[in-house]
């Protein structure tokens, strides 16, 4: 499941009075290095810097002055490896801060350095819940066999709703393996609805057909619920669900149409027909004011379609989504967000082809700034700045990073 943020631009912190001066320090690099937006043209390779500025980087990686810890993240970004992993390591292992040890541990993950695994084994194990779940986002990402006892221990000790489903996609991830199959059949069914939303998620992201008949029966019951295991099915490309979706197309309440029409079309079955539905229905919605269940229910489906590698519904969101204001803006942002995070080669080819770009990164940064999915952003990032680096110079490739680079504030 895609997790809700508040916004990175509003949230706020406290900043102790020692860590005041470096801020203003970073504040007066920011300046001399072409402003805190990012817009100065990107270095063309990792970027040496003092121990001194380093360190002051990653104590303000939690200050409460927007550009400041965008700064310091920054700085850090554009450390090589060799200087910015160890101060990373231990900045969160060690640090005063928990909300740095955090950020310092999501910044890791940009580096592909085989110590990080190690400082993620151990944060599974800390009492901070924010380094717990990027532990658990690492090891879906990098799943390992190894890893599962620890993965199953860890859920049936583990009580935070909101990191939980980190903990289930992990163990998604590692669904090939006999032993975990059971374990997450019993989760669709246990718990608040929060937590099996994410479970059902998670099991269609990863195709788990273990799971069929658990989400079917989910499927037929009328809820909220209904529409993730709709979708879910869609996902897992087994034609079976066809009959239970067909009769949801018949009996199920209008707010549910999109994701059943969604599931259909990653079904194969229909495609076309079940796509243009959405988009009329998106169409409607955004002219038509208090019709809020479709215009998200259309927003999420097209959603769906556009990870699933459907260019076309991802032109569909920009189209519509460009032009638009709030009501329909903000779910369109949301699943273009998901989209760029969880396709983002077809995210990138789309971007470097649109006509309007700068609008176009826009609409999919408001989408980051509602998901606090802050490891896949990290990974995105990473992939954007390695990208930048590797890019011949004047190439289309690497003006599109230098315009994310800008545009996203990384």
């Amino acid at each position: 499941m895609m997790r809700f943020a508040r916004s990175s631009r509003a949230r706020t912190r406290r900043i102790r009075p020692r860590r005041v001066w470096v801020s203003l320090i970073l504040c007066v690099l920011c300046v001399l290095r072409g402003g805190s937006r990012g817009y100065a043209q990107e270095p063309s390779a990792p970027q040496l810097v003092s121990a001194a500025e380093l360190s002051a980087a990653i104590d303000t990686l939690g200050a409460l002055d927007y550009a400041v810890r965008t700064a310091a993240s920054r700085t850090v970004r554009r450390t090589p490896g060799a200087q910015a992993v160890p101060a990373l390591l231990r900045a969160a292992a060690e640090h005063t801060d928990g909300y740095v040890r955090y950020r310092a541990l999501v910044l890791l993950t940009g580096f592909n350095d085989p110590r990080t695994k190690d400082a993620m084994r151990e944060s599974m194990a800390s009492p901070n819940d924010r380094l717990r779940t990027v532990a658990y986002s690492f090891f879906e990402h990098a799943p390992d066999r190894a890893m599962l006892p620890d993965l199953l221990a860890a859920l049936a000790r583990e009580q935070a709703e909101f990191v939980r489903p980190a903990l289930v996609r992990a163990l998604a991830a590692l669904g090939s393996e006999e032993t975990v199959r059971p374990t997450l059949v019993g989760e669709v069914g246990r718990g608040e609805d929060f937590f099996r939303s994410a479970v059902i998620e998670s099991l269609g992201d990863y195709k788990a057909a273990y799971a069929f008949d658990a989400m079917t029966a989910v499927a037929t019951l009328d809820g909220p619920l209904q529409d993730d295991a709709a979708i879910a099915l869609g996902k897992l490309g087994d034609k079976r669900a066809l009959e239970t979706l067909a009769a949801l197309q018949a009996s199920a309440p209008r707010s549910r149409q999109p994701s059943i029409a969604a599931a259909i079309c990653l079904l194969g079955v229909n495609c076309e027909s079940h796509e243009g539905f959405l988009i009329q229905m998106l169409k409607f919605s955004d002219e038509n004011p208090g019709y809020q269940d479709l215009l998200r229910g259309a927003a999420a489906g097209l959603g769906a379609l556009a990870v699933s590698g459907r260019v076309e519904a991802v032109d569909a969101l920009f189209q519509i989504g460009v032009p638009s204001r709030d009501p329909t803006r903000a779910p369109i942002a949301l699943a273009l967000g998901a989209t760029a995070l969880r396709n983002t080669p077809l995210m990138l080819a789309y971007l470097e082809k649109s006509p309007d770009r700068a609008t176009a990164i826009d609409l999919v940064g408001e989408g980051f700034d509602m998901l606090e999915e802050d490891l896949d952003k990290e990974r995105f990032f990473s992939l954007a700045r390695k990208t930048y680096w590797e890019s011949k110079e004047g190439s289309p490739t690497r003006e599109l990073m230098q315009t994310l680079i800008g545009k996203l504030d990384f």
